[in-house]
């Protein structure tokens, strides 16, 4: 089954009140965060106080992700403010029947973030990660509602959010990204997930190798080396071709090829254990 996703507008009860009649897997709320200190930076989803153990997990891992992609902390309890900031951003995302999620990813307040904001590979980056949540937590597919945080309100259709640092606003950037994500929950059909290691180059997908979910990774950064614990056999790594021209093969292979001479090196050393 594949995805379908829908904007909703309206004051916040309405378009959730139409999500649910519309039977939607998931709601996705999009703002940017802002604060009266320039420096202020931290990726946070809003889960509502009724929230299901759905959306707290997918808040936290969307949190998690984007703190990681852009160097950021996560913010709240592990990502997530459960019932939002004393009450505020609840009412946004606690009448839908399904998983729901209100996103601060980024502080538009924040000279840097909104540089990040404004820009193409900011955007997409954000889009990604938001596609690759909902891939990950609504495998089956299904009608996603896709909400702009402050746009299109009957009650107040003037409003966009916070002014960005250096220009724009909060809404017109959180609709863009929306609508990049959309596209890409377009692009395929909804697939059972499992869990991926990746290797990227900017947008440029190098490689990746399905894992076990309950392997543990680490990274040596004196080595330059990223291990996973040996958890018995495992599929093969394998090299992706790149939409449009083929991106750096040579270094796509010198990946894979390096990643599975540490394979085959951790199940020898496991090995050995065990005939001691």
């Amino acid at each position: 089954m594949a995805y379908t996703v829908k904007f909703y507008k309206g004051d916040y009860l309405q378009r959730q009140q139409a999500a649910n009649a519309d039977r939607a897997v998931a709601y996705v709320e999009h703002h940017f965060n802002s604060g009266a200190s320039p420096s202020a930076g931290y990726a946070v989803v809003v889960v509502g106080s009724n929230a299901s153990s759905t959306s707290r997990n997918w808040g936290r891992w969307y949190a998690r992700a984007v703190a990681d992609q852009f160097g950021t902390q996560v913010g709240g309890d592990g990502g997530i403010l459960v019932g939002g900031w004393a009450g505020r951003g609840d009412g946004n995302v606690k009448h839908t029947r399904m998983p729901a999620v209100l996103l601060e990813p980024l502080f538009a307040s924040n000279p840097q973030q909104a540089d990040a904001i404004r820009s193409e590979a900011g955007q997409a980056a954000l889009a990604r990660i938001l596609a690759e949540s909902i891939r990950r937590f609504f495998p089956d597919g299904g009608l996603v509602a896709f909400s702009v945080g402050h746009k299109y309100k009957t009650s107040s259709p003037n409003d966009r959010g916070a002014a960005m640092a250096g220009g724009g606003t909060e809404a017109d950037h959180a609709e863009l990204v929306l609508q990049k994500a959309a596209q890409l929950l377009a692009a395929e059909p909804a697939v059972p997930t499992q869990r991926m290691l990746r290797v990227m180059r900017g947008d440029t997908l190098l490689f990746e190798t399905p894992v076990d979910e309950d392997a543990t990774l680490s990274w040596s950064s004196e080595r330059n080396l990223l291990y996973i614990a040996d958890s018995g056999d495992a599929p093969a790594p394998r090299a992706l071709p790149t939409a449009g021209k083929a991106a750096a093969p040579k270094a796509a292979a010198r990946t894979a090829a390096a990643a599975g001479k540490a394979a085959a090196a951790a199940r020898k050393t496991a090995a050995r254990g065990r005939r001691r």
